[in-house]
């Protein structure tokens, strides 16, 4: 007769000879190790099966095909929407994460350069400055008996011809050198802030704002892109919602907002692998400029054939449409994302 098991997660009893719980569905062999975490992590948040195959395809070659696919009930044949989003947004921007770090690297140098550097006169203004007034005092010395101009007016005109000319300096409405010397002591915060003009009225956001404009200043720039390229993701992610806003003004009637994410979601999905191709084809062979800019316009192409296939709309209808979206979309929702983007990288620096 066989023996019982009892399940560690539910805690009920079977048959010793079952291999998962029938109440809850746990192996009954707990055999955790570092490589089952990872592989089971990686499972089931990504999902990494026959249906990533059976949607990537359809995506890549019948715009809007697999949004309507899933819409119409196909559910369990194809990768969800969102998580398809996820898993190729997480390789776009590890792929991408190369090239932000190459360029932080190089902005960074050239932010340490800009600090070092003294900013001083053009020294071939200074030299044509001074010729042109020596030549102006010889005119009017040896013109002086003929102008009637006495020797105090001499002495006067002298004088004021002899004063130093200054460049205005370019720098930081606060004195540089002061905040260096807090920096090289290792000064207190506070003290370091005060030097930059910051006030004990000021309000709590102005603090931070001066906070932030001094980690930037210590740093020499250092680490800006990076923290700019950790913002986009989730800014990606929320200006999702506005382009499928978008799609629901434009067909009003034909869809529900839920379906106009789905249709949301493959289309950036869309986007991010093109994406990744690019990277992948560019680190191989330098792609042409003009090449690239017909790969941007093959975004229009393919919105356009998506939304002659998923909303079911006539070619005129189509291709006006796509082209307004892409138009309202890129003028009004990537601008306040881009200034969204650049104030939290701010305050996240």
């Amino acid at each position: 007769m066989s023996g019982t098991n009892q399940c560690k997660n539910c805690e009920k009893s079977f048959e010793e000879s079952f291999d998962y719980c029938p109440y809850c569905g746990q192996e009954t062999a707990d055999k955790l190790t570092f490589g089952v975490l990872f592989s089971n992590t990686i499972s089931n948040y990504f999902s990494i099966d026959a249906r990533f195959f059976r949607s990537f395809i359809p995506l890549m070659t019948k715009p809007g095909v697999l949004a309507r696919r899933f819409v119409d009930g196909k559910r369990l044949s194809y990768l969800h929407p969102a998580q398809f989003y996820l898993f190729i947004s997480v390789v776009f921007f590890f792929a991408f994460s190369f090239s932000v770090r190459k360029a932080d690297d190089t902005l960074t140098q050239k932010f340490k350069k800009g600090f070092d550097r003294e900013i001083k006169l053009d020294s071939l203004g200074l030299m044509k400055d001074s010729i042109g007034i020596a030549k102006a005092k010889e005119a009017i010395k040896a013109n002086a008996a003929l102008a009637k101009i006495s020797e105090e007016d001499m002495k006067v005109i002298d004088s004021m011809m002899s004063v130093e000319q200054k460049a205005p300096e370019l720098s930081f409405s606060f004195d540089r050198k002061v905040l260096d010397s807090l920096i090289s002591v290792d000064a207190p915060e506070t003290e370091k802030l005060e030097a930059m003009g910051l006030d004990d009225a000021d309000s709590a956001i102005t603090k931070k704002f001066y906070t932030q404009i001094l980690k930037f200043y210590e740093k020499k720039g250092g680490g800006i892109l990076k923290t700019l390229y950790d913002t986009i993701p989730i800014t990606m992610f929320l200006m999702l919602p506005l382009f499928a806003f978008i799609l629901k003004i434009f067909y009003w009637r034909k869809c529900t907002f839920a379906h106009h994410m789905v249709f949301s979601f493959y289309f950036f999905t869309f986007v991010f692998t093109s994406f990744c191709i690019l990277i992948l084809a560019n680190s191989l062979v330098e792609i042409p400029t003009w090449l690239i800019t017909m790969f941007y316009f093959s975004f229009i192409l393919y919105l356009i054939l998506a939304f002659r296939n998923f909303y079911r709309s006539s070619w005129i209808s189509a291709i006006f449409k796509a082209n307004l979206v892409s138009f309202v979309y890129m003028m009004f929702i990537v601008p306040i994302a881009f200034v969204g983007v650049m104030t939290v990288s701010i305050f996240l620096y």
